[in-house]
């Protein structure tokens, strides 16, 4: 399995994020990327493909203001990370103010989710990490590639950033991998957290299947999405699967709802598979309440690669410094068999 990631996706570096009502070190550093990094020894370089894909899947203003947005923030008087502080839920109007903390607010879903410096350069390269494995997969005879997407992607929608997500990784590879003809395409996705953004780009589009196992709604971020009752709408009806589990589940209580998702990916006649792995299901993770132990990874991972089609995994989530390359490693090594 070729492994892909790009050293410029270490310039994203928020110092602090808004939790639980306090100022917490920001959970999505440098350290994640480091760790799998220093888990392997052969990485190979990312390409670049240009805005294109990046356009066919999110709204061209919000992808300016990314761009933008920390250098505006800093020509508006401000210093350090730029966050929102008012977001508008209720009849969100396409007004213009050209304040930054207005754009802010309109373009994210929470606090988060702060813009640095090197923000949009990392989010950059991190789809563009996802799009150089999709290519290897379309022009090698191989069936399964790692692309170690950093900032993570998948509560990106088409024109809002949260949960320490900017550019939809999955859904841009998705998307790319449709248009070249490589479908039916399904993404699975096996985060801790629902994919929210995913389910939004694709909720009404009958071309993608989309299956996510994750942390009940009811008790976890993102809270308003992921519920079971979500199935897609209008000509994309029926092709949104959402199996929340309670906290607590381990890789025994996991294994059955993992199943049903591959049924549902395999019964709608899938040829490629996006993976959202996200190893914040670990039971070392300190924002997440599920209980899968390290052994657990392979048996999953030996799961999934029993489809039997190309699979492209596009790393999420995963807090745990401390054992996330190992994890990670172990999951990788459940699909090599």
């Amino acid at each position: 399995m070729k492994l892909f990631f790009d050293d410029r996706q270490l310039a994203h570096a928020p110092s602090r994020e808004l939790h639980n009502g306090d100022w917490v070190p920001y959970a999505e550093n440098v350290e994640r990327p480091r760790s799998i990094v220093d888990a392997f020894t052969d990485w190979r370089p990312v390409r670049d493909f240009g805005m294109a894909p990046l356009l066919a899947v999110h709204d061209a203003d919000y992808l300016a203001f990314l761009e933008r947005a920390h250098r505006d923030w800093l020509a508006a008087g401000r210093d350090g990370d730029a966050i929102g502080y008012t977001f508008p839920i209720r009849r969100r109007r396409p007004l213009s103010f050209g304040r930054i903390d207005a754009d802010l607010g309109a373009y994210s879903y929470d606090a988060g989710t702060p813009i640095a410096a090197g923000t949009w350069e990392s989010a950059y390269w991190s789809a563009q990490g996802a799009l150089t494995a999709l290519d290897h997969l379309a022009t090698s005879a191989e069936a399964h590639a790692f692309a170690l997407c950093r900032p993570p992607g998948h509560h990106a929608g088409r024109d809002y950033m949260g949960g320490y997500c900017y550019l939809n990784n999955a859904a841009i590879a998705a998307r790319a991998a449709h248009d070249r003809g490589l479908g039916p395409v399904a993404i699975l996705d096996i985060d801790y957290h629902h994919g929210n953004g995913t389910q939004d780009i694709f909720y009404e589009d009958p071309a993608i299947f989309f299956a996510s196992v994750h942390a009940d709604p009811r008790t976890d971020y993102p809270f308003y999405w992921g519920h079971a009752d979500e199935r897609g709408e209008g000509a994309g009806d029926g092709t949104t699967l959402n199996l929340p589990l309670p906290r607590g589940t381990n890789g025994i209580a996991y294994a059955p709802a993992l199943d049903t998702a591959l049924a549902a990916i395999s019964g709608w006649g899938a040829r490629f598979l996006i993976l959202s792995f996200g190893a914040d299901t670990h039971s070392s993770d300190p924002i997440s309440s599920f209980a899968l132990e390290r052994e657990d990874y392979a048996v999953l991972a030996a799961r999934i690669a029993a489809l039997g089609v190309p699979t492209l995994i596009v790393m999420e989530g995963g807090y745990a410094v401390g054992d996330l390359g190992k994890n990670v490693a172990a999951f990788l090594a459940g699909f090599e068999g």
